[in-house]
């Protein structure tokens, strides 16, 4: 393990109002995305869709990261340039999804936990070979009455500090993710309450586990109402309680902080992020940044559809996205971004 080179892989992922693209998504997720649309749930259908996102023109200027998942990283494009070279020469650092899902937690009916550390080491030091930088595990916290649970939330905890530790032995900057969800009908002080908790608990096991957080990214869901909750707080209340949650427990010596889009429309997204960094520009120790998925590239694949002849349509789409989010981390973002 090289402590510099963790360091400085971590903040060039956060460095000059950048921020990841998030293009780790399961297969079967995939193809849920893809029947909605109509388009071939096939091998040939999930390389193609990755191609095109990858040789989107201008993308470097706005993604610092992608984040792949195992199929991806094995993929090519049609000249056989391996999407991570490709990624590499479009000025993006290539990364690669590691957990293996999150699956029932026994004894803790509704809650999961994220599984994949047997033979993570292996598969790390694979990873790194074929020119992944970083990593990204993801652990799911569901709101509902009686949840979380303690034992759920420490479970995940420890998954997530051990990957961490793996991930710096093997020369990778672990994103942790602990994400908790949108679904249900919870207000925002109860999801900013958990928040923390969760955040607090992650943090005691990443000291634990002698995890360097300077060479660490956190990819924390906002403080948000959940999606049935009556009550929809503006985009400035969310991003008031979002960064005074995250200022209350994330240490100021981890690299940066790339928020997980969760669902959330592209605009809104764009917006929440935007007014983080316009109202706590002098006030926080770390980057605000974004790891978006649906919320980059949701529009450019309902242009795309399958079919060859949309390509340059969703490349524009997706170009566009990645500027409006680059622009909220300068605190520029506006809704007449989305006219123009």
């Amino acid at each position: 393990m090289n402590t510099q080179e963790l360091i400085n892989t971590a903040r060039a992922l956060v460095a000059d109002d950048k921020g990841l693209l998030a293009m780790d998504e399961s297969n079967p997720t995939c193809h849920k995305r893809f029947a909605k649309l109509g388009i071939p749930q096939t091998e040939e259908a999930r390389r193609a869709y990755r191609e095109w996102i990858v040789a989107t023109p201008g993308l470097g200027e706005s993604i610092s990261g992608a984040i792949l998942y195992d199929e991806t990283i094995r993929q090519r494009k049609n000249d056989g340039t391996p999407f991570a070279q490709a990624l590499v020469a479009a000025g993006i650092i290539p990364g690669i999804k590691v957990d293996a899902g999150a699956k029932e937690l026994a004894g803790h009916p509704g809650e999961k936990i994220t599984e994949g550390l047997d033979g993570l080491r292996d598969r790390l030091a694979e990873y790194a070979k074929m020119g992944a930088r970083f990593a990204k595990w993801r652990a799911v916290i569901t709101l509902g009455p009686g949840l979380p649970t303690r034992g759920c939330i420490e479970a995940n905890a420890q998954a997530l500090a051990r990957y961490a530790a793996l991930c710096q032995e093997a020369g990778l900057v672990p994103i942790v993710e602990p994400e908790v969800l949108m679904d249900g009908d919870h207000t925002m002080t109860r999801c900013g309450e958990v928040t923390e908790e969760v955040l607090r608990t992650v943090y005691d096991r990443l000291y634990a586990q002698r995890v360097i957080l300077e060479g660490t990214l956190l990819k924390p869901n906002m403080v948000l109402p959940g999606l049935a909750c009556p009550k929809q707080e503006t985009v400035d209340e969310v991003a008031d309680a979002t960064v005074t949650c995250l200022l209350r427990a994330v240490p100021a010596a981890v690299a940066g902080i790339a928020f997980l889009s969760g669902g959330q429309p592209s605009e809104l997204a764009s917006a929440r992020l935007n007014a983080m960094n316009v109202r706590f520009k002098s006030r926080r120790p770390w980057p605000l940044a974004f790891s978006y998925s649906r919320a980059i590239q949701q529009p450019a694949l309902e242009i795309w559809r399958g079919d060859a002849a949309n390509v340059s349509a969703a490349q524009k789409a997706l170009g566009h996205r990645a500027r409006c989010n680059r622009a909220a981390r300068r605190g520029e973002y506006s809704a007449a971004m989305e006219k123009a």
